[in-house]
Protein backbone atom coordinates (compact mmCIF):
# COMPACT_ATOMS: atom_id res chain seq x y z
CA UNK A 1 0.00 0.00 0.00
CA UNK A 2 1.15 3.66 -0.79
CA UNK A 3 2.04 6.03 1.68
CA UNK A 4 0.04 9.34 0.51
CA UNK A 5 1.98 12.62 1.08
CA UNK A 6 1.28 15.81 1.12
CA UNK A 7 3.55 18.84 0.78
CA UNK A 8 3.85 21.94 2.04
CA UNK A 9 6.19 24.75 1.36
CA UNK A 10 5.96 28.38 -0.05
CA UNK A 11 8.45 27.55 -2.77
CA UNK A 12 6.91 26.48 -5.65
CA UNK A 13 10.62 25.37 -6.98
CA UNK A 14 11.13 23.13 -4.05
CA UNK A 15 7.75 21.89 -4.08
CA UNK A 16 7.89 20.89 -7.33
CA UNK A 17 11.63 19.38 -6.80
CA UNK A 18 10.25 16.66 -4.08
CA UNK A 19 7.61 16.18 -5.84
CA UNK A 20 9.43 15.12 -8.55
CA UNK A 21 11.80 13.30 -6.82
CA UNK A 22 9.74 11.26 -4.55
CA UNK A 23 6.64 10.65 -7.07
CA UNK A 24 9.26 8.44 -8.52
CA UNK A 25 9.25 6.07 -5.74
CA UNK A 26 6.75 3.21 -5.53
CA UNK A 27 5.50 3.02 -2.00
CA UNK A 28 4.84 7.17 -1.94
CA UNK A 29 1.93 8.73 -3.56
CA UNK A 30 2.14 12.70 -3.75
CA UNK A 31 -1.49 13.26 -3.19
CA UNK A 32 -1.77 17.01 -2.70
CA UNK A 33 0.76 20.42 -2.20
CA UNK A 34 0.14 23.49 -0.20
CA UNK A 35 2.36 27.04 -0.41
CA UNK A 36 1.33 27.93 2.84
CA UNK A 37 -0.42 26.59 6.62
CA UNK A 38 -3.64 27.59 5.87
CA UNK A 39 -3.72 26.02 2.46
CA UNK A 40 -2.14 22.65 4.29
CA UNK A 41 -4.68 22.94 6.91
CA UNK A 42 -7.60 22.62 3.85
CA UNK A 43 -5.78 20.24 2.06
CA UNK A 44 -5.37 17.69 4.83
CA UNK A 45 -8.42 17.72 6.40
CA UNK A 46 -9.64 17.51 2.95
CA UNK A 47 -7.51 14.53 1.74
CA UNK A 48 -6.58 13.03 4.89
CA UNK A 49 -2.65 11.79 3.62
CA UNK A 50 -0.75 9.53 6.12
CA UNK A 51 2.31 11.92 6.09
CA UNK A 52 3.09 15.91 5.68
CA UNK A 53 6.02 17.34 4.85
CA UNK A 54 5.87 20.61 6.28
CA UNK A 55 8.28 23.96 6.04
CA UNK A 56 8.16 25.57 9.25
CA UNK A 57 8.49 29.38 7.56
CA UNK A 58 5.75 30.47 5.30
CA UNK A 59 3.35 33.70 4.87
CA UNK A 60 0.31 33.72 6.84
CA UNK A 61 0.10 30.65 8.76
CA UNK A 62 3.19 28.88 9.33
CA UNK A 63 3.83 25.48 9.34
CA UNK A 64 4.06 25.32 13.24
CA UNK A 65 0.60 26.68 13.52
CA UNK A 66 -0.21 24.36 10.85
CA UNK A 67 1.56 21.31 12.26
CA UNK A 68 -0.51 22.07 15.42
CA UNK A 69 -3.80 22.05 13.86
CA UNK A 70 -3.54 19.33 11.39
CA UNK A 71 -1.85 16.85 14.42
CA UNK A 72 -4.28 17.92 17.07
CA UNK A 73 -6.53 16.94 14.67
CA UNK A 74 -5.48 13.33 13.91
CA UNK A 75 -5.32 14.51 10.02
CA UNK A 76 -2.02 13.38 9.53
CA UNK A 77 1.19 12.79 10.68
CA UNK A 78 3.65 15.58 9.95
CA UNK A 79 7.30 16.17 9.24
CA UNK A 80 9.25 18.99 9.05
CA UNK A 81 11.43 20.50 6.61
CA UNK A 82 14.27 22.79 7.98
CA UNK A 83 17.69 23.30 8.93
CA UNK A 84 18.72 22.33 12.42
CA UNK A 85 20.34 26.02 13.00
CA UNK A 86 16.67 27.13 13.57
CA UNK A 87 16.46 25.29 17.13
CA UNK A 88 13.77 27.42 18.51
CA UNK A 89 11.24 26.48 15.65
CA UNK A 90 12.31 23.21 15.47
CA UNK A 91 11.55 23.14 19.16
CA UNK A 92 7.81 24.74 18.57
CA UNK A 93 6.77 22.30 15.81
CA UNK A 94 7.67 19.01 18.29
CA UNK A 95 5.81 20.95 21.03
CA UNK A 96 3.51 21.18 18.29
CA UNK A 97 3.10 17.53 17.37
CA UNK A 98 5.51 17.00 14.24
CA UNK A 99 6.97 13.23 14.78
CA UNK A 100 10.31 15.20 13.83
CA UNK A 101 12.15 16.77 11.14
CA UNK A 102 14.09 16.68 8.63
CA UNK A 103 17.18 18.84 6.59
CA UNK A 104 16.48 20.53 3.48
CA UNK A 105 19.79 19.51 3.07
CA UNK A 106 18.99 16.05 3.03
CA UNK A 107 19.63 13.10 0.75
CA UNK A 108 16.29 12.15 -1.15
CA UNK A 109 17.44 8.54 0.18
CA UNK A 110 17.08 9.96 3.82
CA UNK A 111 14.11 11.53 3.14
CA UNK A 112 12.23 8.69 1.54
CA UNK A 113 13.35 6.51 4.52
CA UNK A 114 11.77 9.40 7.22
CA UNK A 115 8.23 9.69 5.43
CA UNK A 116 8.64 5.61 5.77
CA UNK A 117 9.62 5.69 9.39
CA UNK A 118 6.84 8.52 10.30
CA UNK A 119 3.91 6.23 8.57
CA UNK A 120 4.91 3.43 10.92
CA UNK A 121 4.67 5.77 13.90
CA UNK A 122 8.17 6.05 14.54
CA UNK A 123 10.44 9.36 14.91
CA UNK A 124 12.63 10.65 12.45
CA UNK A 125 15.24 11.82 13.96
CA UNK A 126 18.33 10.22 14.32
CA UNK A 127 18.95 8.67 17.87
CA UNK A 128 21.76 11.03 18.15
CA UNK A 129 19.84 14.10 17.18
CA UNK A 130 17.08 13.33 19.21
CA UNK A 131 19.21 13.58 22.59
CA UNK A 132 20.47 16.58 21.47
CA UNK A 133 17.01 17.97 20.67
CA UNK A 134 15.45 16.38 24.22
CA UNK A 135 18.34 17.69 25.73
CA UNK A 136 18.34 21.49 24.61
CA UNK A 137 14.70 21.60 25.22
CA UNK A 138 14.75 20.26 29.01
CA UNK A 139 17.86 22.63 29.43
CA UNK A 140 15.84 25.79 28.37
CA UNK A 141 15.24 28.34 30.37
CA UNK A 142 11.65 29.13 28.76
CA UNK A 143 8.14 28.75 30.17
CA UNK A 144 6.90 27.27 27.67
CA UNK A 145 6.43 23.24 27.53
CA UNK A 146 4.90 20.44 25.57
CA UNK A 147 1.33 20.04 25.61
CA UNK A 148 0.62 18.79 27.99
CA UNK A 149 2.52 20.02 30.40
CA UNK A 150 5.04 17.25 32.76
CA UNK A 151 2.50 17.69 35.81
CA UNK A 152 0.28 15.28 33.70
CA UNK A 153 -0.22 12.01 36.21
CA UNK A 154 2.63 9.47 34.94
CA UNK A 155 0.44 7.06 37.16
CA UNK A 156 -2.16 6.23 34.34
CA UNK A 157 1.41 4.06 32.99
CA UNK A 158 1.81 1.03 33.33
CA UNK A 159 5.17 -0.16 35.24
CA UNK A 160 6.39 -0.89 31.20
CA UNK A 161 4.96 2.36 29.77
CA UNK A 162 6.69 3.80 31.95
CA UNK A 163 9.97 1.46 31.32
CA UNK A 164 9.26 2.87 27.48
CA UNK A 165 8.54 6.25 28.27
CA UNK A 166 12.37 6.84 30.09
CA UNK A 167 13.53 5.22 26.70
CA UNK A 168 12.41 7.61 24.84
CA UNK A 169 13.57 10.73 27.18
CA UNK A 170 16.72 9.19 26.41
CA UNK A 171 15.93 9.20 22.38
CA UNK A 172 15.98 5.60 21.73
CA UNK A 173 14.55 3.95 18.38
CA UNK A 174 12.42 1.15 18.80
CA UNK A 175 14.62 -1.30 17.83
CA UNK A 176 17.01 0.40 20.61
CA UNK A 177 14.07 0.13 22.77
CA UNK A 178 13.22 -3.35 22.33
CA UNK A 179 16.91 -4.32 22.95
CA UNK A 180 16.78 -2.64 25.97
CA UNK A 181 13.76 -3.98 27.71
CA UNK A 182 13.66 -7.41 25.92
CA UNK A 183 10.77 -6.90 24.46
CA UNK A 184 10.12 -7.17 20.23
CA UNK A 185 9.49 -4.27 18.02
CA UNK A 186 6.11 -5.02 17.52
CA UNK A 187 5.66 -4.57 21.43
CA UNK A 188 7.29 -1.91 21.53
CA UNK A 189 4.83 0.21 19.19
CA UNK A 190 2.10 -0.79 21.17
CA UNK A 191 3.16 0.92 24.14
CA UNK A 192 4.56 4.06 22.41
CA UNK A 193 0.83 4.03 21.38
CA UNK A 194 -0.51 3.37 24.73
CA UNK A 195 1.63 6.39 26.63
CA UNK A 196 0.58 8.76 23.52
CA UNK A 197 -2.97 8.05 23.70
CA UNK A 198 -2.92 8.21 27.81
CA UNK A 199 -1.07 11.11 28.46
CA UNK A 200 -2.77 13.18 25.26
CA UNK A 201 0.24 13.77 23.11
CA UNK A 202 0.82 13.84 19.34
CA UNK A 203 4.23 12.28 19.00
CA UNK A 204 6.97 9.69 20.69
CA UNK A 205 8.57 13.48 20.52
CA UNK A 206 6.66 14.91 22.61
CA UNK A 207 6.51 11.85 24.66
CA UNK A 208 9.99 12.04 24.78
CA UNK A 209 10.52 15.84 26.11
CA UNK A 210 7.90 14.85 28.78
CA UNK A 211 10.10 12.45 30.20
CA UNK A 212 12.96 14.43 30.59
CA UNK A 213 11.15 17.43 31.75
CA UNK A 214 9.43 14.79 34.65
CA UNK A 215 12.46 13.81 35.91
Amino acid sequence: MSISLVIADDHAAIRSGLALLLGQIDDIEIVGQACDGDEAIETVARLRPDVVLMDIRMPGTDGIAATAAITRAGAAAVLVLTSFDVDDNVFDALRAGASGFLLKTAETEDIIDAIRAVSRGDAVLAPEVTRRVIARVSESATPRRPTPSPSVDLAVLTDRERGVLDCLGEGLSNAEIARALFISQTTVKTHVSHILTKLDLQSRVQAAILARESR
